[in-house]
Order: C-alpha cells, then structure tokens, then sequence
C-alpha cells in the first residue's frame, strides 16, 4: 500500500501572491491525496489549477478523481473552473456531498460558473462529473475507508479522514476548534496547559499517521467568530489525539514567509513544553509526503 500526499494550496481566505510568501505558497486550500491508485482532492482552491496541469503531465491516462470540498466558502472552490481535466472527455471527477439527498456542492460549483460570474458555463466541461456522498459520513472507496465529521464554523465545514492498511490521514480545515474547547477560560487563565477538546472530535482524529489542520491565527490575533482555529489549539488537539504528524494548515493572507516560520517555531515549543512526541511543521506548496 502506497499513499502520498502533496500540497497545491496551503493559504487560506484569499490567494497572497508575491515574494513574502513564495516559500509556503500564495495558493488557496487544494490537497492531493493520492492512495494506491485512488486519487482524491481535498477542496478545490486555487492550487487547483496547478494540480490539473500535473496530472495531465504525468501521464496520458484518463484522469479519474474523487473531490471532496470541506465547505463552498470561496477560497475552497475557486479554483475549480481552471481546472484542465473538468475540460477533456476522458476525464471521470466524483464529486461528494456527505449525506445522501444533498447536492448543495454539486449545485454551487455550478452556480459560479454562471455567466456573471465566469465566462465558460458548466455545461461546457467536457468531462463526466459525477454527483456522489458519503453515505451520511463513512464510505469505503477504491479499498479506502472516507470519514467526515462536522466542524464548527459560519455555513458547516466537514473534516475527512481516509484510511487504508493501516495507515490514515485527516484534512481538517476551516474550523474553529477553539469555540469546542471544554473550558475556554484556560485559554487565559492557565495558557500553558492543554485546551481540552471534545471526545468526539479526538476520536475522529485518534492516531493519524497525518493531520493537516487549520491552524490560521496565532493566540495574540486570534478573531472569536472568524471561522478558524488558534495554532495552539491545534497543537493540543494533536497531542491530546495520538497523532503522529501535525501540518499547520490554512495560513492567514496577512502571514508572510516569516510570520509561518514563527508559528511552526511557537508549536514546536509547545510540543516541547508537553513533553509529547509530535512533529509538526508548516503546510507548504510543493511539498510531497510518504506514508505507509
């Protein structure tokens, strides 16, 4: 068994091109995970794009692809109508709601791909997309178990694990993980203990070989409200889960090269501090890694 993860776009919010951050990447959320021969893309961001003109790079054979959008905020779905693949007839995309009788993903990658919003309409693509779910949240796809779990924030975002041999990896973006900790006033009170989460959350998450988190804001620039997590928090939701690597997920557009450099260096010592057997490190584009 082979799984391989690649990062397309690690920013969140709006795309940041320029040279303070060329080394993390401009690009909005786009993650490939490819298990075997299933390929899934995990939010359909900027990155996106890039993705599509590798994977017809790679190879000439037919591009067949499982998207799966945590949520429809724009950043997660714009990259979508640049996508060269969603243009050629041998392209299949599966593209999944979690419940059965949903197709609000489906029906809103359509709708920005209206005349006022895009000048090459849906029905153009010329490639077979197919409406799909998740069966109410667990599935089994190309020999690969998919889970979702709702998140907190503003217009519902899902997290999704997959697993196979053993082996599991959890995208986990755009959520506000600090409005779920148990006792919010040790965020101030008591800073440096563990923020407790709630059990269920840790259980969807318990013993990732891999979480890709959002961890967009530091404590000192934290927005209560604003739809996603402290980076601290994030930290004790990894160790209080098992998990074994931690990506920093979903940088700020404000955040220059640095400005991750300090963060990553913030989780590190709090790692430390904790005594746990974590590494983390900042999501990066470009960047390929290998489990199993």
């Amino acid at each position: 068994m082979s799984l391989f993860v690649r990062f397309w776009g690690t920013r969140g919010s709006i795309p940041t091109p320029g040279h303070s951050t060329r080394r993390y990447g401009g690009n909005t959320s786009c993650v490939e995970v490819r298990v075997d021969d299933a390929l899934f893309i995990c939010d359909g961001g900027t990155g996106m794009r890039e993705l599509g003109e590798a994977l017809l790079a790679r190879s000439s054979d037919p591009v067949d692809a499982h998207l799966l959008l945590s949520h429809t905020h724009w950043d997660h779905i714009q990259g979508f109508p640049f996508f060269l693949p969603a243009y050629r007839s041998t392209t299949t995309l599966r593209v999944y709601d979690v419940e059965r009788d949903d197709d609000r993903v489906h029906r809103l990658l359509l709708g920005q791909m209206r005349p006022e919003y895009f000048p090459v309409d849906f029905s153009e693509l010329g490639s077979r997309i197919v409406p799909s779910h998740l069966d109410g949240g667990c599935t089994t796809i190309e020999g690969v178990t998919v889970r979702a779990f709702e998140q907190v924030h503003p217009g519902r975002s899902f997290a999704f694990s997959f697993a196979k041999g053993g082996t599991k990896v959890v995208y986990a973006t755009d959520s506000e993980l600090d409005r779920t900790v148990i006792n919010r006033s040790d965020i101030l009170d008591r800073p440096h203990a563990l923020r407790a989460l709630p059990r269920d959350a840790l259980a969807f998450v318990a013993d990732a070989d891999l979480l890709i988190a959002d961890a967009q804001y530091n404590d000192d620039d934290y927005r209560d409200g604003w739809g996603h997590a402290r980076a601290n928090t994030v930290v004790d939701f990894a160790i209080q889960a098992g998990a074994k690597q931690l990506v920093l997920f979903h940088h700020d557009p404000t955040q220059t090269d640095a400005d991750v450099d300090g963060k990553v260096e913030r989780a590190m010592a709090r790692i430390r501090a904790a005594g746990a057997a974590l590494t983390v490190f900042g999501a990066r584009e470009g960047l390929e890694l290998k489990l199993g």
